[in-house]
């Protein structure tokens, strides 16, 4: 039996998918500012997008490329103790380095950041920071190369964090150090970082938003992708499977998954035609329908989750509709006023769940979202209720 062929789909989060499709704008605008050198705009970027439009994706990529010049690449993921996180990172692991910092206190409430056996303050973390990267510059510039900085779930991130970093990063980029910072989150982090006055730095980033793939350059990437692994797909079954995602990045991984494994599994158990392996329509449907029950899981809990229980009223209402929804309508489902539904209506635009289609209409902006709605509406409705 011949060796077991590794899917080349990856529908896992963060994880390289065999092609970046419909990315190379903003890869290109990457390589540009890494080439042009300190100052340039591709040198600072904001990622933003609703969930599964590929937005660790491509922080691991930019990532990629920074190694391939040898630069020094430290990602990070926003949660409570990212600059302290940062700062342990740049601490090189020998006593001669005499960082800024202070004796640790056995004193609550302080709000100061812990490192090994020193504390650093909030008022002192933006210089440490500041102090520590340079001296990870020094190292790099040295052989020609600089400093990626990448910070995931942005919006997760503490303020004092966000001022550190930044502050840190403005003033090496001042210095015209070698160094990029790019932030990546969902789209909430423009109004939580970019209008706060103290990080006005980072209103200089270049804004990239993620959003839906055209559907022939997905087809063109499952053609290929199928291709370079083997096995032929085109016809119904293709049509079939590139409708299916709608042009949603994550699904784009999804579909693919599920029918190339039951494709291979099929014709590697002796089943494949003399003519070689293939995706048949059957393989295609089943896929399709595997991909769909994953999407629910990775995706919509998740976004739900993170939602007020009045945004969940707000969907479960635009969802009793198979098309695009009325504000008005929503707004008497909800037995509220128009103004009250509007409030809703625009935070969960902001967020990108939903999008404004024109005529005081709404729709959802994830792909199968109403029908996740529809299938769990009563549990989404008692924990709305509870959520009160």
């Amino acid at each position: 039996m011949s060796p077991r062929k590794a899917n080349p789909f990856k529908p896992t989060a963060g994880r390289m998918p065999p092609l970046l499709v419909g990315r190379d704008g903003i890869i290109d605008d990457f390589v540009e500012g890494l080439d042009d050198g300190p100052g340039a705009p591709g040198r600072l970027m904001c990622v933003t997008g609703a969930r599964g439009v590929g937005k660790t994706v491509m922080l691991t990529e930019f990532g990629r490329i920074a190694k391939e010049r040898k630069w020094g690449v430290v990602d990070e993921t926003a949660s409570d103790g990212l600059a302290k996180r940062l700062l342990e990172r740049f601490v090189p692991d020998r006593p001669s380095v005499n960082l800024s910092v202070k004796p640790s206190l056995s004193v609550a409430g302080l709000g100061g950041f812990s490192l090994g056996e020193a504390s650093v303050s909030s008022q002192r973390m933006p210089l440490t920071l500041r102090e520590a990267m340079g001296r990870r510059l020094d190292v790099l510039e040295r052989r020609k190369a600089g400093l990626l900085i990448t910070v995931d779930e942005a919006q997760s991130a503490a303020r004092e964090d966000m001022v550190a970093i930044a502050t840190a990063v403005q003033h090496l980029t001042r210095e015209e150090r070698n160094i990029a910072f790019v932030f990546a989150g969902l789209p909430t982090i423009v109004s939580k970082w970019l209008n706060d006055d103290v990080l006005t730095f980072l209103r200089r980033a270049q804004s990239e938003r993620l959003g839906d793939i055209p559907l022939d350059e997905v087809r063109d990437a499952f053609v290929d992708t199928f291709e370079e692994s083997g096995i032929v797909i085109d016809g119904d079954a293709l049509r079939m499977a590139v409708d299916a995602t709608e042009g949603y990045p994550f699904m784009i991984q999804l579909v693919g998954y599920h029918i190339w494994r039951i494709s291979y599994r099929r014709q590697r158990d002796g089943k494949a035609a003399e003519n070689g392996m293939s995706v048949s329509e059957d393989d295609a449907r089943e896929g399709v329908s595997n991909a769909l029950s994953r999407l629910g899981d990775a995706v919509h809990g998740p976004e739900l989750d993170g939602l007020s229980p009045v945004d969940k009223t707000y969907l479960l209402a635009m969802a009793q509709d198979d098309g695009p929804s009325s504000t008005s309508t929503i707004a008497e489902r909800m037995g509220k006023d128009v103004g009250y539904a509007n409030i809703y209506r625009t935070r969960l635009i902001d967020a990108q769940v939903i999008r404004d289609v024109g005529y005081g209409k709404v729709d959802f902006a994830i792909p199968y979202l109403r029908r996740y709605l529809r299938e769990h509406a009563a549990y989404i409705r008692m924990s709305a209720h509870d959520g009160r």
